[in-house]
């Protein structure tokens, strides 16, 4: 009888449904993108910017963006993506930074005006990243929203609920 119900529980343990499997072994790999990719195809980098224009008295320049550089590529709307970049704070608590801008090059939005708007993700998290790695570049992994919005440093292509954030490494 022993025997019998070895065999049984074996039967049923090997014929066992995926649907009862741990669920995290199953999970979408992020499908690492660069910038360039957050540009529609057939978009070249050198048209999303216009021409703009000099601002003598602040001895800074104001780009002008055409259509080009508020498309976005809709077709990574939802996708599970891991895009590298720095942190521009919007929200910070004692334990870090809640909300920020990612931007693909240091000193962007701060010490030169923004970038176009699909060159610029709204990132929110729930585990804060650590304000005193808030300089250097990260990765951010989570699905992206191909969704428009205006913050105070300008407008933003996309968003990203951040599911992970680690340090970049060279």
């Amino acid at each position: 009888m022993t025997q019998r119900l070895l065999l049984s529980r074996r039967r049923f343990l090997a014929a066992m449904p995926a649907a009862l499997l741990p669920v995290a072994g199953l999970a979408a790999p992020f499908n690492e993108i660069t910038w360039d990719d957050l540009i529609p195809l057939g978009v070249p980098y050198g048209e999303i910017i216009g021409p703009g224009q000099i601002d003598e008295a602040n001895d800074t320049w104001n780009p002008e963006y055409d259509a080009n550089g508020k498309m976005v590529d809709t077709s990574l709307d939802g996708m599970a993506v891991k895009l590298p970049g720095y942190i521009i704070p919007f929200d910070t608590t004692a334990e870090g930074v809640t909300s920020f801008m990612l931007v693909p090059y240091v000193g962007a939005c701060i010490h030169t005006p923004p970038p176009p708007p699909n060159q610029l993700v709204f990132v929110t998290t729930a585990t804060p990243w650590p304000s005193e790695s808030m300089w250097e570049a990260i990765w951010v992994s989570g699905r992206i929203s191909a969704k428009a919005m205006s913050t105070q440093i300008g407008d933003v292509g996309y968003q990203i609920t951040a599911d992970k954030i680690e340090a970049y490494e060279w």
